[in-house]
Parts: structure tokens; sequence; C-alpha cells
């Protein structure tokens, strides 16, 4: 393959990068007072991102170096252009209201989200870290760039630190399995691993162990999940839409590519483990979010069980649990960046609404607003026909065929209790009165999106079929 044809595979970061420039750009040259749109620049980077990858679809592995576009990372990367241009839709409210530099916040949404695409296609571990970092140095800043708060300063402190410890430890893992195997390719390692005796060494078990710890850390999974309602309440709303779904789509890329792909003669070793920290992941972010009043930090225990749900499907270590996986991705990351962009533009100046009483009537108020979040909770509490539903059903399956069954039943009992604080919120905006709140107008292009991330979750619970197909044939694309 040659250099040019190669270069195929990074050309997505590149446009994201590109905007990113770009946005930093126009913010440098804008004269005081003066309003530039800088949220189309990167709308136009990401729709060029998208295109690429539809491009370098089916066209086999593209390898630039230690950047591989196979179709695998290639489908998250579309997921992850989704994301982004919903993220960016929603969050000029965010920006106006809280007198935010519009610049700085959409540079760094794009500088993470080229660093989350690299992340899903690097084949090397030194690059997977390269790429952690890009993204979560990004990621920090944005959970404290509301720097009049106190509570966002101490989300951005709390995030950072303990980031910076599970970095360490990732970190730490790549060391020590390089040096048991002399290698940071993971095909190399894959043929190395491969070849070893049945008792590998302590070295790189150890390393194993600690790579696990930085990947549990980036998905939230207990008991690395501390972190997780304080920087999502303390971030804007659409940057804890991004966090939740983005950065976790990403770390799952590189969890699946290093696990099941060059560590699965080791599986012996390592899949007793995630089974328990799936099944305490589900079960503490479930009962968690039972005692929230705050409808953020519901939402972020809300994600820390469905982080539980998708390492159910990475314990399967089978094509259809890897499907399952990228399926609920999609579904779960259009489904909570509308969620999540829905509190967002139901916040006022100088009051957040984000208690569950603000939603009191809410359907009295503002009836399409009230259906958009209606159709939001429901996915994702797993009701049909919308995608959250299909998502779980998918996850359960793939675990059922992999023999587990304890592990399947776990995470329906789990949804089943998570129907109760969905639905407290459905139950506030619809049989609830309540005096009219500061809802301020919703402006075109977050409508639009919210709109779209609604379609999205009804095309995915009632036409699943050709995303189900995608998704398994950028599982086999995988193996």
């Amino acid at each position: 393959m040659s250099m040019l044809s190669g270069l195929n595979a990074v050309v997505p970061m590149m446009c994201v990068s590109a905007a990113a420039i770009a946005a930093m750009t126009a913010e440098a040259f804008r004269a005081p007072g003066e309003r530039t749109p800088i949220a189309p620049l990167g709308a136009i980077g990401l729709i060029g991102a998208a295109a690429a990858a539809v491009l370098l679809w089916n066209r086999g592995a593209t390898s630039f170096g230690v950047v591989t576009a196979d179709n695998f990372g290639l489908f998250l990367t579309l997921v992850l252009a989704l994301i982004g241009l919903l993220s960016l839709a929603v969050s000029a409210p965010e920006v106006d209201r809280g007198r935010l530099p519009s610049g700085e916040y959409y540079a760094l949404m794009l500088f993470a989200i080229g660093g989350m695409m690299l992340m899903a296609t690097a084949s090397d571990l030194l690059l997977i870290f390269l790429a952690l970092e890009i993204l979560s140095l990004a990621v920090y800043v944005l959970t404290g760039i509301r720097r009049d708060r106190p509570a966002a300063t101490e989300a951005a402190f709390k995030y950072f630190l303990l980031g910076g410890f599970a970095s360490a430890f990732f970190l730490y893992g790549i060391a020590l399995t390089y040096g048991a195997t002399g290698e940071t390719r993971l095909d190399r390692i894959a043929a190395l691993v491969a070849r070893q005796p049945a008792s590998p060494s302590a070295m790189l078990l150890g390393g194993v162990g600690l790579m696990l710890v930085g990947f549990a850390f980036k998905v939230s999974a207990v008991p690395f999940h501390m972190w997780t309602p304080d920087a999502y309440e303390g971030a804007p709303a659409p940057v804890a839409g991004l966090m939740s779904t983005g950065v976790k789509a990403a770390a799952f890329a590189a969890f699946v590519r290093v696990f099941l792909s060059t560590l699965d003669p080791l599986r012996g070793h390592w899949s007793a483990l995630v089974w328990a920290v799936a099944a305490a992941t589900m079960i503490v972010g479930t009962l968690a979010a039972v005692a929230q009043s705050n409808v953020k930090r519901m939402l972020a225990y809300s994600s820390i069980a469905h982080a539980g749900y998708l390492l159910v499907a990475l314990v399967s270590a089978n094509d259809l649990g890897v499907g399952a996986m990228l399926f609920y991705l999609f579904a779960y990351g259009v489904t909570n960046v509308g969620a999540f962009g829905l509190v967002g533009l139901l916040g006022a100046t100088g009051r957040s609404n984000d208690q569950i009483a603000d939603y009191a009537g809410l359907w009295y108020d503002r009836p399409l607003l009230a259906v958009l979040m209606t159709v939001f909770l429901l996915s994702l509490g797993g009701f049909p026909p919308l995608g959250g539903f299909v998502a779980k059903w998918y996850v359960f399956a793939s675990a059922i065929e992999a023999g587990n069954t304890g592990l399947a039943v776990i995470g329906v009992l789990t949804s089943v209790v998570s129907v109760f604080f969905y639905l407290r919120i459905v139950v506030a905006m619809y049989m609830t009165r309540a005096e009219a709140t500061d809802i301020p107008p919703v402006p075109r292009a977050a409508g639009l999106a919210l709109l779209a991330s609604a379609a999205l979750v009804a095309y995915l619970g009632l036409l699943p079929s050709r995303v189900i197909e995608w998704a398994a044939a950028s599982a086999g694309a995988l193996r």
C-alpha cells in the first residue's frame, strides 16, 4: 500500500483538527463585540470526517503507520461525528447564556472529538495513550470552562486529578506489557501472546490489570466511577453529554481492540474480573441513580449503569457481543446527547433548572420539549419500540449466547429498577402543575438537532436491521 493511499486512514482526524484550528483562528481575528459564527466551522469539519469514513467503508483495513481505518474504526468514526454534530448544535444556548469564549469552547470540543476518532482507530498502545490524553485534556478544560462557578472548578479539578492517576496506571500497564513482549503494536503483541505457553508471565498479567484500570476509569466503571456525577453536574450540559457518549465510545473502541483482538488468548485471566466489574457497575449505577433529585447527577449515574451494559457485551467476547456494543453505542449516543442537550436548553440565566422539580408541568408550558424528553428517557429505560430497547435486547442476547446468563439476568433486573427514576421525570412533566418556569426560546439549530436525535431513536427501535448489519460487519472486520 502506497503512502498516499495509506494517508486516507487519517483524513477524518485531519478534517476535525483543521476545523478546530479554523475555530481558534476565527476567535483570534474576531473584533471585540463581533459575533462570528464559529460552530458552522466545526460542523463542516465533522461532515467532512463522516464523508471520508463513508468513502473508506468496505475498502479493507487502510493503515497509515499505526492508525488503522477498518470497518470497526470507521463505524465508530461515524458515530463520533454524529455525536459531535449534535453536541455542537445544542451548545449555542449554553455558550451565549454563560458568555463562554466560543472559539475556545468549540475548538476544545473538536480537538476532543479528534482524539476520540484517533483512539478508535489506533493500533498501537502508545498511540492509544496519546489519543486518550488529547481527548482528556480537552475535556478537562471544557468541564471547568465556566470559571465563575465553584462547582465547575471543583468538577474539573477532581476529574483532572483522578484522570491523571488513571492515565498513570494505564501508561504503567503499557510499560509492563512492553517489558513482557518487547512490542507496543497490537498485531505484534497478539502474535506473541498467541505463541506463549498457557501460563503468561506475571509482568504481562500486571500490565493487563493496569490497562484494565485505565479503561475502567474512562468508561466510568465501578469502582472507578466516583468522579462521574460531580464532573457531569459541574460541566455545561452539552459537555456532559459529550463526555457520557463520545468519551465512552472511544474508550470502549480501544478496550475492544486491546482486550478482545489482542489479548483474547488471555481471556481466561481477565474475563472473570470484567464480569464482576460489569455486574457491580450495573447495580451501583442503578441504585445510586434512584436517590438523585438532580437530573444531571441522575443521568451521570445512569451513564455508569449503561457502561455496565456495554461491559456485558465485552465479556461475551464474540462477534455478536462486539456488534451489540457498536449498536448500543450508536443508540445510547444519540439518546444521551439529546437528553443532556434538553437539560441545557431548559436552563436560564442564573438558574440551571436541572432539578426534577423544575420539570414539573413542562407538558403545559413546552409540550414539544416534554415529548422529546419523554422519548429520550424511555429509550434510556429500554422501553419498546425505541432504540434503547433494541440495544439492550441485543446485548443481553449476546450474553446468553456466550453462556453469561447470570450477567444478563442482572442486566434485566437493573433495567427494571431504572424505570423508576426515568419515569419520575416523565410523571413530573405530565402530571404535576407548577408555576411557569423561565425557559428561554430554543434556537433553530438546537431544535433541529433534538428532533433529529428523537427521530434516530425511533428509527433504531422500529427499523434497526440495517444498522445491526453494519455493526455486525464492523465486528467481523475487527476479528
